[in-house]
């Protein structure tokens, strides 16, 4: 049996998502710009799949727009926010636990002539609204906050932070990347108070090369790419029709028993951390409040052995971001974990398919490895 602990990095495409994009592949391949009947229907179709990222949302439909990955979504949100405001004001907030692909965008926009202040988070990886309200000033013209950190799985107070940006700051616009909480941490873009909301295809089991940004009603941003005037002419570019259908196909097989796969998720979390919490030498990290993920460690034991150990048994976790590529994890360091903490530290991320056998399988391999290591 494959124990597969790392979907924060990635999930496996569902059946529902596979069909659509095979169908999609096979049958309705035609350019949905082109005006025969081939194109009208590969139109349609990237539209249904418009309509059930939307309703994953709670969203309007037309105000969703798909890019390649949320990377791309934050990348757009960010640089076409600081393109459209920076003659109101040159002062940006986000924080130090950022996904790169927000961190990255920030430390361009510094070398453009911005000032960035970056949050701290709290010991246990959340930042706090009480940070950004001390961080806020007149001439803040973006606030970007990740929903849920990819790492130690904190939540952040979004629709408290996007109410205080919108009253200290009313010239600010505020993003949340939500591509480990959408799906994952209820809410609605529609009252979530945001005016950017970033999502990914691959984190809820749908293939990779499809995200979205949602633009609240009534914003208008700078096209991210210019050129035939796909996505109402913000994001031009050929639409990649089996990556957008097997994204809709997962959101809508996701909502019907989303409550349930959720009270499931955090069950069986509660119930790692409890195996974790009764092996000597093992330390959690972080709030861990999201229903996925559990990053733990065994100080004094490398994290890349104790992933050697572990995918010897067929179980699979991960050294913090995927994207992050072998760096030391920014987010402990940032909530000043010690070097030994730091370097021993893997995460274990679940999914609506993770099963209490995989918890045990992880649990036992653990066992193993910290026997064989320490």
């Amino acid at each position: 049996m494959i124990a597969y602990f790392d979907n924060s990095a990635t999930t496996k495409p569902c059946k529902e998502a596979v069909a659509a994009m095979t169908e999609a592949l096979t049958e309705c391949w035609g350019n949905p710009s082109s005006l025969h009947r081939l194109g009208v229907e590969a139109h349609r179709r990237v539209e249904a799949a418009r309509l059930g990222v939307a309703k994953a949302l709670g969203a309007e439909p037309d105000r969703v727009f798909f890019t390649s990955c949320g990377t791309e979504a934050d990348n757009w949100a960010v640089f076409s926010a600081a393109q459209k405001l920076g003659k109101r004001g040159r002062h940006i907030i986000t924080t130090q636990i950022e996904h790169h692909a927000i961190l990255h965008p920030m430390h361009e926009l510094e070398a453009r002539g911005f000032e960035v202040t970056y949050l701290a988070p709290e010991a246990d990886g959340t930042v706090t609204a009480e940070a950004l309200r001390s961080a806020l000033r007149p001439d803040t013209i973006l606030v970007s906050v990740m929903m849920v950190n990819n790492e130690v799985g904190s939540v952040m107070p979004i629709q408290a932070m996007a109410k205080l940006t919108h009253r200290l700051a009313p010239n600010a616009l505020f993003h949340t990347d939500a591509v480990q909480g959408f799906l994952k941490v209820p809410f609605r873009a529609s009252t979530l108070e945001a005016d950017l909301i970033s999502v990914s295809s691959h984190k809820v089991h749908g293939p990779k090369g499809a995200g979205a940004l949602w633009i609240r009603k009534g914003l208008s941003l700078p096209p991210y790419l210019h050129g035939g005037g796909q996505e109402s002419s913000q994001r031009s570019g050929t639409e990649a029709v089996p990556n957008l259908l097997g994204f809709g196909a997962a959101c809508e097989a996701a909502l019907p028993s989303l409550r349930a796969d959720l009270a499931k998720e955090a069950m069986l979390r509660d119930r790692l951390r409890t195996g974790l919490q009764e092996i000597h030498g093992v330390v959690l990290n972080g709030a861990q409040a999201a229903p996925h993920i559990v990053s733990f460690g065994v100080p004094g034991v490398r994290s890349q052995g104790l992933i050697n150990c572990l995918q010897d048994q067929e179980v699979y976790v991960s050294a913090g971001s995927a994207c992050a590529k072998g760096h030391r994890s920014h987010v402990l360091q940032a909530m000043n974990l010690s070097s030994a903490v730091i370097d021993g530290s893997v995460r274990a991320s679940l999914s609506r398919f993770t099963t209490e056998a995989e918890v045990d399988a992880l649990l036992h391999a653990v066992r193993e490895a910290v026997q064989r290591l320490t």
